[in-house]
């Protein structure tokens, strides 16, 4: 039977319309109020009320659905933080200084390919051509000068950029430009420099003409100890009692590497305006947010002062920060237009990770939040040791209950079984997939860094079977004391009863086990420490087993 099409009255529809509007709505508002407990939880819990803080920001679609500050900014005065505070933002900054550069190349005052002697005529090549696209992409070779055991001692010394140019030139390159990538903040330092000989304007200036104003980016500035500037959280770090007030830096020495000052509004702002494309044209900023390919054609992830990754199978563009007192990053999810800021002030809790999370969740892919539960003898069948193709090996052992894996040199990492066969690092969204072959047996594993993959092949060595003994206490306090590995690079030895400790320069405390009477390791990292006896019948001298190397350290206290 054929049917007459039916019209509905005018007053009808938009009365249909309307009932559709309203449940819409309705259903946004509780996704986002689903989102705000979710990031309100996971905030919470890395940042207490009484203690360092952060600012946050998610924006999807161009409206901002999540902004809310934890913690404090300033723990001596008990202020607590707020959303529109100013951090440092660290690495961040490099974005600025690519798009400076970029900028400055459509105005046709460089090019890319232009060699860096063009602008600095006396800076030696040693033999090869470095441009200023291998500065962009960290790939040109140079020593970072923040690698070299002497920027500790120069970190209270205002410096100008040729001073740091200059105190750089000197150093060995580490290999020919394009041919290995290597993160390297000399490089920024040397962009800064070009962009004030081809624009006429300091640094400073070209931030605040040709970003700052014309976006409205109220909260940011270059770097500055000295002004007053409101809204200022304070920055901390980790100490040997406990959060202490961040080691002083002058801030001329991060320049077009890391002296940008701004909060997450800001951050917002900046990124809208760069995929309006109100900055570069669109063909410009598809090159910065392409990955740079070496010279025999492998992909770094990294591009024009952002690197380039996924999460959950999106593509992100994104950049982290770490700077005396305060870490950062920043995410965008370019596909579902997702946006995330995290600004921390503490340099001893790491945004990345809840960043990361915030983000997959937004995407409506988070992590698993189910752990499966393994028995030992079936997490024993994952142990053993496996290499990659450049022969770098990895550890997976059982420890304490739990499945953890240690690359060589690396840091001792808890695996969580989120499928068969397939774990994921802790805290992380990096995973690691164990493979069988016919018979059932493991063979490899993939790992998974977030679509960078790489296989491991499993080996016939076997694990090294470390064991924990104790010592008297009076062998360990033969230990007590400080030893310097190199210029301003001190690791201190304390005991507390039958344990001993460790703390190197600006890093955290770690307990050391015995394996002999005067050989030690760490868990938390794949490094043994071994103390030498002199003829006196005194310990002066340690080795320090890391990474291949052997690093040799005096006592000084």
């Amino acid at each position: 039977m054929i049917m007459k099409k039916s019209k509905l009255p005018v007053t009808l529809i938009l009365s249909l319309v309307t009932i559709l509007l309203t449940l819409s709505a309705g259903a946004q508002s509780l996704s986002t109020k689903q989102l705000t407990a979710e990031f309100d939880k996971i905030l919470s819990e890395q940042f207490k009320p009484d203690e360092t803080g952060c600012a946050a920001l998610v924006a999807k679609n161009g409206q901002v659905i999540y902004r809310k500050a934890f913690g404090l900014a300033d723990l001596e005065l008990n202020v607590p933080m707020q959303p529109d505070m100013v951090f440092r933002i660290g690495s961040v900054t490099k974005q600025f200084t690519a798009i400076a550069i970029l900028q400055l190349m459509e105005q046709g005052k460089l090019s890319l390919q232009d060699e860096i002697t063009k602008y600095l005529p006396d800076y030696p090549m040693h033999g090869h051509s470095i441009t200023i696209e291998h500065l962009l992409t960290h790939t040109s070779g140079i020593k970072s000068y923040t690698n070299i055991p002497e920027f500790r001692t120069m970190m209270r010394t205002d410096m100008t950029p040729m001073e740091i140019i200059e105190k750089n030139k000197a150093l060995p390159m580490e290999f020919a430009p394009g041919t290995k990538w290597n993160y390297n903040n000399s490089g920024y330092i040397l962009l800064g420099y070009i962009i004030e000989k081809v624009s006429g304007k300091t640094y400073a200036e070209y931030l605040q003409e040709n970003f700052f104003t014309p976006l409205g980016m109220t909260g940011s500035y270059y770097g500055d100890n000295t002004k007053i500037i409101r809204n200022r959280a304070s920055g901390y770090q980790p100490g040997e009692g406990g959060t202490v007030n961040a080691d002083y830096l002058s801030m001329t020495l991060p320049y077009a590497a890391g002296s940008i000052m701004s909060t997450v509004d800001d951050l917002y702002r900046w990124n809208r305006a760069l995929h309006s494309y109100k900055l570069v044209k669109k063909e410009t900023l598809d090159m910065a947010h392409t990955t740079y390919k070496l010279a025999d054609g492998k992909p770094v992830g990294y591009g024009y002062g952002w690197s380039l990754s996924e999460l959950q199978g999106s593509r992100t563009i994104e950049h982290g920060g770490g700077i005396n007192g305060y870490l950062s990053f920043a995410v965008y999810l370019p596909d579902e237009d997702v946006f995330v800021a995290l600004l921390s002030n503490s340099n001893g809790k790491a945004p990345e990770f809840n960043s990361l999370r915030m983000a997959a969740i937004a995407t409506g892919k988070p992590l698993p939040s189910t752990e499966l539960k393994l028995s030992e003898e079936a997490m024993m069948e994952f142990t053993g040791i496996f290499t990659d193709e450049e022969g770098t090996e990895r550890a997976i052992t059982l420890d304490e209950g739990s499945l953890k894996s240690s690359r060589q040199g690396g840091t001792m990492r808890k695996l969580i079984a989120v499928e068969k066969d397939k774990f994921l690092f802790e805290n992380s969204f990096t995973s690691l997939k164990f493979n069988r072959d016919a018979s059932g047996k493991i063979i490899s594993a993939t790992f998974n860094d977030r679509g960078n993959l790489s296989e491991l092949k499993k080996t016939d060595k076997s694990l090294d079977s470390r064991k924990e003994i104790t010592l008297a206490e009076s062998v360990l306090d033969r230990y007590v004391g400080e030893y310097q590995l190199a210029p301003g690079f001190t690791i201190t030895f304390t005991r507390e009863g039958n344990r001993l400790f460790t703390q190197a320069t600006g890093q955290q405390r770690f307990e050391i086990f015995a394996q002999s009477e005067s050989k030690f390791f760490l868990k938390v990292v794949d490094a043994q420490v071994e103390f030498v006896t002199g003829a006196d019948g005194k310990v002066s001298t340690i080795y320090l087993y890391q990474g291949g190397n052997k690093t040799e350290g005096k006592r000084i206290k």
